[in-house]
């Protein structure tokens, strides 16, 4: 349970403006689409993927850190990173099995014979949205394990595109066809304070200290 008293303290020490933003980026975040990227190399893409995650939307980024354990590259983040959710795996089998435990089928983005063009897509259905390194695309073990198959209709030579553009594109296609749906996509009441209290958390310089003084000013 969310100690409303103590998210009080801390909205008290933001600026209207900054809680008003809060309620109005959580208005529009969403948990029935997450994003799945597996051993990025380029940790830049990574990054990237995350700041479309971001601008669209999405609340949840999982990293599958199987053979590549970086860290973020901030830079590109530009910040995303306070406020998107991080979910890192060690292991292909455990994203999937969190996943699927989670209520989400299993996307490969990735051309496939029983592939759905980009614009056909279900997007009914809660969707983990999965992308793979940049040479060789999606492993084995997601592509037996995908309830199905996506890509981005193309009509030039180049047969793929770098996975934070494609991610861009999927992204912001699917989320704006979520919106315009009568589908529950929001985030629930719950979820929402949950946010509102890691978002004050992050956005208050010397928060421990903070946290501190108000706990010893009201003792649990």
């Amino acid at each position: 349970m969310i100690d409303l008293d103590y998210l009080a303290f801390l909205e008290n020490i933001l600026t209207d403006n900054r809680k008003a933003n809060f309620l109005k980026v959580l208005e529009n975040r969403t948990k029935h689409f997450t994003v799945a990227v597996e051993d990025v190399y380029q940790m830049h893409n990574t990054s990237a993927v995350m700041r479309s995650c971001e601008v669209f939307g999405i609340q949840e980024l999982n990293v599958i850190e199987q053979r590549f354990g970086k860290r973020i590259d901030k830079e590109i983040a530009l910040g995303a990173q306070k406020w998107v959710d991080i979910n890192r795996f060690d292991s292909v089998s455990g994203c999937l099995s969190d996943l699927k435990g989670k209520g989400y089928q299993i996307i490969a983005t990735t051309p496939h014979e029983k592939d759905c063009m980009l614009e056909d897509f279900d997007i009914s259905k809660p969707s983990a949205l999965f992308f793979g390194t940049e040479k060789e695309g999606l492993s084995k073990e997601i592509m037996d394990n995908a309830d199905g198959f996506l890509k981005i209709p193309m009509v030039g030579f180049t047969e793929s595109l770098n996975i934070s553009v494609s991610a861009a594109i999927i992204i912001q296609s699917l989320t704006n066809r979520l919106r315009r749906s009568d589908i529950n996509w929001k985030l629930t009441d719950e979820e929402i304070l949950v946010k509102r209290l890691l978002w004050a958390k992050n956005s208050i310089k010397d928060i421990k200290r903070i946290e501190e003084r108000y706990y010893q000013d009201n003792p649990r």
